[in-house]
């Protein structure tokens, strides 16, 4: 059974993988499941807040397809689990 970091980092590798999504938002969250793969137990804490707040600003995008954003509200919800 996968803890709660690597269930979230499942979710961002199939939303990366998604033909859908947008090359500027693949990238993007390229970048949190680095920043999160990388992150030591006493870091996660930090790690998932500056995800949570990536997460919202990219949400926030008018352009965003809904897909898109519930998805990234899901993953948003899974990272609150952890801290």
């Amino acid at each position: 059974m996968m803890g709660a970091k690597e269930q979230v980092i499942h979710v961002l590798k199939e939303l990366q993988e998604d033909n859908s999504v947008s090359k500027n938002i693949k990238q993007k969250v390229s970048a949190m499941q680095s920043e999160l793969e990388g992150c030591s137990e006493n870091d996660l804490s930090l790690t998932v807040n500056k995800i949570l707040c990536d997460l919202e600003e990219l949400s926030s995008d008018v352009n965003l397809p809904p897909f898109i954003r519930t998805q990234i509200l899901h993953i948003s919800g899974m990272l609150e689990t952890i801290c």
